[in-house]
């Protein structure tokens, strides 16, 4: 199928797309490779597009947009929605996500993005959502339940995305039989507004007695989500801090304010939750994909792989994993050091704050079916970690 990668109203590149394959198979032209998705144009050579990683790169750039192969019950969604393979999917509605505004046009074609973004137009998501989130659901029937920003979601929760009153909202569940994501997002959340950290607002919600979290959609038509991977795809890589603080002069070099704060407070939170996912793709910036200005750092979201106790018994909490740093793993002791200034936190607005995951955990406690002592020992771990942190301020004032 011959067609145009289109960023919103604008004209990328002209290519020959195999809807089999789900790969390019020939670029005819590049119309505009500044409004190409930002990790292609590291590759881009003028005079040859076709015989370098260009190609190949905006090949992996589109199928890495399906859902990935290591979704939680991955077999069983695609059952449900009666498909193979997820990238079946990714040209069912155009290619179109709520996290950017790419999508492909059919050439010749009059169809214009405002007939079909999902910002702007309605979206059967019902089927979907029972198909992710249910733990009983039938075969999807209707063909318009598959044309949904639901086919470009990537991580490894079950999700989805729904319309309340207008406003697209993204609801995720726990990993297997782990239910305590979404209470993870929701004390993200707490903790980010208590400490005054711009971030995405998480809630708790029930689909069908299924403990989900629910938060607004961060993107709107005129901007994009650029994550960290894309933005270190064009820098050295050095494996070590050199990394983060070449990642921090990209974002001031581009009038980002207050970056380094801002992704300091993120590893803030990561050290109190004990985050251990922070990877390059659950962080970036917002790009405006009208003007292709950096708007701003991201606001902090993706916080669910937090607080993983390994055992506990009588007298001590065990707990397993490091944090993530850019390309290294390192412990958290180690990560929080890299905050410059400490003593800017204001520890005393988290008084409480153990109170409230301990009533939040207890609310939900005739779904998840969680002891009471695990609901003690998740409050220790977090009681712990504050206290830590209100050491380490302690020690610079």
């Amino acid at each position: 199928m011959k067609c145009i990668l289109m960023n919103k109203n604008k004209e990328v590149l002209v290519a020959e797309y195999n809807e089999t394959s789900k790969f390019f198979d020939y670029i005819y032209e590049v119309e505009d490779i500044n409004y190409a998705p930002y990790i292609l144009n590291s590759f881009y050579i003028e005079d040859d597009i076709n015989d370098t990683p260009f190609r190949t790169n905006l090949s992996e750039w589109f199928k890495g947009r399906g859902i990935p192969t290591w979704r939680d019950k991955l077999d069983l969604l695609l059952h449900r929605l009666n498909i193979t393979a997820p990238y079946e999917l990714l040209d069912k509605a155009f290619g179109l996500s709520l996290s950017d505004q790419y999508w492909l046009k059919p050439y010749g074609s009059s169809i214009s993005y405002d007939d079909i973004n999902f910002f702007d137009n309605n979206f059967d998501y019902a089927e979907f959502m029972e198909a992710s989130l249910s733990t009983n659901s039938k075969t999807i029937t209707k063909e318009t339940s598959l044309k949904t920003p639901n086919n470009t979601t990537d991580g490894m929760l079950k999700k989805a995305w729904i319309i309340d009153n207008g406003t697209r909202y993204l609801l995720k569940g726990g990993y297997k039989n782990e239910t305590l994501q979404p209470f993870n997002e929701v004390l993200a959340s707490e903790i980010c507004r208590r400490l005054g950290f711009e971030h995405v607002e998480y809630n708790i919600d029930t689909y069908k007695d299924v403990v989900v979290s629910k938060c607004p959609c961060f993107i709107t038509k005129d901007t994009e989500f650029v994550t960290c991977y894309q933005i270190k795809n064009d820098m050295k890589r050095h494996d070590n801090l050199e990394d983060y603080e070449e990642y921090i002069q990209k974002l001031e070099e581009h009038n980002i304010l207050n970056a380094r704060e801002k992704l300091e407070n993120m590893f803030i939170l990561d050290y109190l939750i004990m985050n251990e996912d922070r990877h390059l793709n659950n962080f970036g910036i917002i790009r405006d994909v009208n003007t292709l200005e950096w708007l701003d750092v991201a606001p902090i979201f993706d916080n669910g792989q937090s607080l993983n106790i390994e055992y506990y018994d009588e007298e001590e909490v065990h707990i397993s994993g490091n944090g993530r740093l850019f390309y290294e793993i390192k412990p958290f002791d180690e990560i929080i050091k890299i905050v410059k200034d400490l003593k800017r936190i204001d520890i005393s607005k988290l008084d409480g704050v153990v109170d409230w995951f301990y009533d939040l955990l207890h609310q939900y406690q005739y779904l998840t079916h969680y002891s009471d002592t695990r609901i003690n020992r998740l409050c220790i771990l977090l009681n712990r970690q504050i206290n830590k942190l209100r050491e380490l301020i302690s020690k610079e004032k």
